[in-house]
């Protein structure tokens, strides 16, 4: 007979570490943000983004995406690394060795605990070498000027940086919608940048979604 005082002592039942009840903390009186590791938050109000996004147009044009971009990869780069050492630390074991299921739910309730939107990644095309994330209700779209290129640089960069060092490939990041120009969704595509370098002409001809990663798993 099996001892289920044993088998309760020997498993360990972990829930969402990011369940904002518990992940998020902080002391109102002094302004404080934090995580429930004591890691500082940031909130970026609507009058901030409205106002980064409006001065780097005033002052950079279209060079506006490179500067949002790189402040997105290099952020990208220190989520990362918080977003492993945490799990590893809550799990008990690597990033490495947590199954795909259990990463991506877990990346899942990080990006909608920070208030970044709601983040799916579809895996149809990962043996065509391709991630594609879906976001719905992304602030830094809601936010950004209505424009005729998709505006979220900042996500695009930090999951170029994030999925990068994830994977220890020199990954980008490319979105193909957008829901300042009217979408339902946020679309971005992630591979090696000789592979998809082609989508930024493709949607200057007019190509949609699902037209563009056809083109891209045909190469």
């Amino acid at each position: 007979m099996i001892d289920v005082t044993n088998l309760v002592e020997k498993t360990s039942f972990k829930g969402n570490y990011f369940s904002p009840d518990i992940y998020l903390q902080g002391d109102f009186e002094f302004g404080l943000l934090e995580n429930r590791s004591g890691s500082r938050l940031l909130a970026l109000p609507q009058p901030l983004l409205e106002a980064l996004y409006n001065t780097l147009e005033d002052e950079l044009g279209e060079g506006s995406s490179v500067a949002l971009f790189s402040c997105g990869s290099w952020w990208g780069k220190h989520f990362y690394q918080r977003f492993a050492d945490e799990l590893g630390e809550y799990y008990g074991e690597p990033l490495a060795r947590m199954r795909m299921i259990q990463f991506i739910q877990c990346l899942k309730e990080c990006w909608k605990a920070h208030g970044w939107g709601v983040l799916d990644i579809d895996l149809k095309y990962y043996k065509n070498g391709f991630l594609v994330p879906q976001i719905l209700n992304s602030p830094f779209a809601r936010f950004a000027p209505q424009n005729k290129r998709p505006m979220c640089f900042l996500e695009a960069g930090i999951m170029s940086a994030f999925f990068s060092k994830l994977t220890g490939e020199d990954l980008h990041c490319v979105q193909t919608t957008c829901e300042s120009m009217g979408a339902n969704s946020n679309y971005f595509v992630i591979g090696l940048s000789e592979r998809i370098k082609s989508i930024k002409a493709w949607q200057k001809e007019g190509y949609h979604h699902n037209k563009i990663m056809e083109l891209l798993c045909r190469d």
